[in-house]
């Protein structure tokens, strides 16, 4: 967008003390409405900003139309799983925008069945069941009718008609992106092929970063992964994290009229001025994580060696008050000869690109938001899946989560392991998160047990890749449960070759002699229970019995597991 965005709109204040601060709206003829109270503590950052909604649906059309006029495709890419109030909104709006004329003819029809944009035009089409067959027919014609004479839609899934608005959460700008770079700025269309696509990212904290990857791919070609570089990042996981901590402080405006944040005393600390329906959202980031962030950063660019970017632009509201900050709290740190720099996030990605491309590393210190993008935006241009992909996020009292990505991928790969009973989702990162884990649980309580775990777990992960025991797409091959057995086998072989641990070595020894006296047998088990729908009992809510019953399908391999 080029103005009326979170970027644009968006203000910040540190707070001098604590304080108890209120989120209200007042309208033009001066009533108050208190929205929400917040508790601040003294240096915390709190933020607002607002997306114009007559700016977005602006922005909507005008891109549809650009999408017309080039003949490539349309699609939005936001994070309604994430920002799970204001991105819905947005991708609303976008639905609204695109078929305007069949929505705007049956508007009283479709608010008597409760059909809503947000959900998607997936929800729409389901609500159409309640009406009588003719008025159904009628409202589906008027539907599909507007996909006639504008851009096509990027697709999710072009077997079952699924568009890019389909559902919200359906495509995840994290993931999507990704592979929009890798795929050369490519979709897949109604036809099932890759064709070019303008791809909508509304906000400009955000979508500057994305323009910068794509440009760089036009101009120097697609990344290799044989020798590209990394980027590392390291994240500032807030206690009330950044940016994700607004769900419970974004609002829709009910009129015009003005969102303020109104300290204790009176004071208005920051004010919105809005149009009925622009999104208001606040944000808080408390300042010992920031403390934290900076001291990471710090480290991780002395033991790397690697240049650290700071991704901070001085003009965005928030960032003029983290800057503030990153300036106050790098002085406590040495950082003698160390390349530590502030960029926006534009020029921090060009910047890391032209690393990335001599085959060299960076580190990104980000927010939230972004550490989330970025450490599925270049595992996926190395890997194929942020799924390979290991995460590790110190905590401030000691502890550390050890995490991998791709969630967003999981309801799709749900859907093919319920139809087809195969699962082609790649572990190796939580394999990966495993070791460090174990690591720290040998550090944390002196325990060699883990620390020999550890160690061995890591010679299993080498011949796992080694022997490319990973997870295939199709039915009737490997999938994730076969994977999972050869890394187990890689990993009780590893165990019983160490000579540490001797009563381990022991009993891994029978273990391995097992397993690779059954590997045909064990192999084939996981293969032939696929190609027939599962019943799990439920989606959110499975029946653990069957369930179990599902993932663990080798007799074998289970008997071999209880007599341990």
């Amino acid at each position: 967008m080029d103005g009326g965005d979170f970027y644009e709109t968006e203000k910040s204040v540190t707070m001098d003390a604590a304080d108890t601060v209120k989120i209200q709206f007042v309208d033009e003829a001066g009533n108050v409405e208190v929205k929400k109270e917040v508790a601040l503590q003294a240096g915390e950052v709190f933020d607002s900003s607002v997306m114009k909604v007559a700016e977005l649906q602006k922005f909507y059309a005008k891109t549809a139309e650009e999408a017309k006029e080039k003949g490539v495709l349309l699609s939005l890419h936001l994070k309604a799983t994430m920002m799970k109030i204001s991105d819905p909104i947005m991708f609303g709006h976008c639905v609204k925008v695109y078929f305007k004329e069949a929505l705007d003819k049956h508007a009283d029809t479709l608010a008597s069945i409760g059909a809503n944009p947000n959900f998607g035009m997936g929800d729409i089409l389901n609500k159409l069941d309640k009406l009588p067959a003719d008025k159904k027919a009628e409202i589906e014609a008027d539907i599909n009718a507007c996909y006639e004479g504008q851009a096509a839609l990027a697709m999710v899934d072009s077997r079952k008609n699924i568009t890019n608005l389909h559902v919200p959460n359906d495509v995840i700008v994290d993931a999507s992106m990704p592979n929009v770079v890798r795929d050369g700025g490519c979709m897949w269309n109604l036809a099932d092929e890759l064709q070019t696509t303008i791809a909508m990212v509304p906000d400009r904290c955000y979508a500057t970063m994305y323009a910068e990857i794509c440009d760089d791919a036009n101009k120097n070609g697609q990344f290799d992964p044989s020798t590209m570089g990394s980027v590392a990042n390291v994240g500032l996981m807030a206690q009330k994290a950044e940016e994700y901590g607004s769900h419970d402080k974004t609002f829709e405006a009910p009129a015009n009229g003005k969102f303020q944040v109104v300290a204790s005393n009176g004071t208005v600390l920051m004010e919105q001025p809005v149009s009925k329906d622009d999104i208001y959202r606040s944000s808080q980031t408390k300042d010992i994580p920031i403390q934290d962030w900076v001291k990471l950063a710090v480290n991780r660019a002395k033991a790397s060696g690697e240049p650290c970017v700071f991704w901070l632009n001085e003009k965005r509201g928030h960032d003029q008050q983290i800057i503030a900050k990153v300036n106050k709290y790098l002085p406590n740190h040495d950082t003698t000869g160390l390349d530590i720099q502030i960029l926006p996030p534009r020029e921090a990605m060009a910047f890391s690109l032209k690393l990335v491309r001599q085959g060299k590393n960076a580190i990104a210190a980000t927010g939230n938001v972004l550490r989330d993008y970025l450490t599925d935006l270049f595992p996926i241009l190395e890997l194929g899946t942020s799924a390979r992909m290991l995460s590790i996020v110190p905590l401030i009292n000691g502890g550390g989560l050890f995490e991998t990505g791709a969630g967003g991928s999981a309801p799709k790969h749900v859907e093919q392991f319920l139809k087809e009973g195969h699962i082609r989702w790649d572990s190796l990162g939580e394999y990966c998160a495993l070791v460090p884990s174990l690591e720290q649980a040998a550090s944390a309580d002196n325990n060699p047990k883990a620390a020999i775990l550890a160690e061995t777990l890591d010679v299993a992960i080498g011949q796992y890749l080694e022997n490319q025991k990973l997870p295939s797409r199709k039915v009737k091959e490997i999938d994730n449960r076969g994977g999972s057995f050869y890394l187990a086998l890689y990993w009780a072989q590893a165990l019983a070759a160490q000579d540490k641990d001797a009563e381990m070595k022991a009993r891994f020894a029978k273990v391995a002699a097992e397993i690779e006296a059954n590997v045909n047998k064990i192999d084939a088990e996981f293969i032939d229970c696929q190609g027939s729908p599962v019943d799990v009992g439920g989606y959110f809510k499975f029946d653990p019995a069957k369930a179990a019953a599902a993932m663990r399908p080798s007799a074998t391999l289970n008997a071999i597991i209880d007599s341990m």
